[in-house]
């Protein structure tokens, strides 16, 4: 008799523990199927968070980025570090990133910042004979050693390179290539290169990350020929060679 209570309540203990579990998956399928109140606050967040991209369309680039103030846990793995002053840059792929509260944030490079390169996808302007190369809302122009990091250029840009001798020249010359004969460290190159860069234009009265509207291409031209020889002069007393 005892035996068989036992079994009986054990049938019933299992019914019960079933319809629990029943009732309770039940439960919350139904809650989940109930639309959701959002707030207005929610809402914009949502549809910021999902601006992350866009696309840099300007001069045909049609590139796609990531926006400006995007913050990341982690740098790409292929990624390069660019001292500017006491600050660090981190760059990859047309993308400029700083360390920012344990995160890395993207950010627009500060105008004069020196670079060892362009990024692999960018476009060329022409203005007055000068190559301006842009990529993810940026310019570069060429000098000595590499490539700096300027203002939008103002005046009529064009896609298409000029066609006359005179301009064709300077732009060959333009193409310089700097290497450490002294075997310097990559950190004292940009040292050097920013000193010099620095001494070029207290010499010349030239500085090629600004914008001189006002003054004829002629002359901008030759100031930016009288740059780029007091630049390769400085760089050659600091045990450089220039190609």
């Amino acid at each position: 008799m005892l035996h068989n209570f036992k079994k009986y309540l054990a049938i019933v203990l299992s019914i019960t523990m079933l319809s629990g579990i029943i009732l309770f998956c039940f439960t919350q399928q139904v809650q989940a199927d109930k639309p959701r109140r959002v707030s207005a606050h929610a809402v914009k967040k949502t549809k910021i968070s999902r601006q992350k991209v866009f696309v840099d369309s300007r001069y045909r680039h049609n590139r796609f980025y990531p926006i400006r103030g995007r913050y990341f846990r982690s740098l790409p793995r292929e990624h390069r570090l660019i001292k500017h002053g006491h600050s660090h840059y981190y760059y990859s792929h047309g993308v400029w990133y700083r360390p920012h509260g344990g995160q890395y944030v993207v950010v627009a490079p500060p105008v004069g910042l020196f670079v060892p390169f362009l990024p692999l996808a960018y476009a060329t302007l022409w203005l007055h004979g000068v190559p301006y190369y842009y990529a993810n809302e940026t310019y570069y122009t060429r000098i000595p050693g590499g490539y700096v990091i300027v203002e939008p250029p103002r005046g009529e840009v064009s896609e298409l390179p000029p066609g006359n001798e005179e301009e064709d020249e300077d732009i060959v010359e333009d193409k310089i290539f700097i290497y450490p004969r002294l075997g310097q460290s990559e950190q004292q190159q940009d040292n050097d290169r920013y000193e010099c860069h620095k001494l070029a234009i207290e010499q010349t009265n030239y500085d090629p990350t600004k914008n001189f509207p006002k003054i004829p291409p002629e002359q901008i031209m030759q100031k930016r020929a009288n740059y780029q020889s007091a630049m390769r002069s400085c760089l050659d007393k600091r045990g450089y060679t220039a190609k």
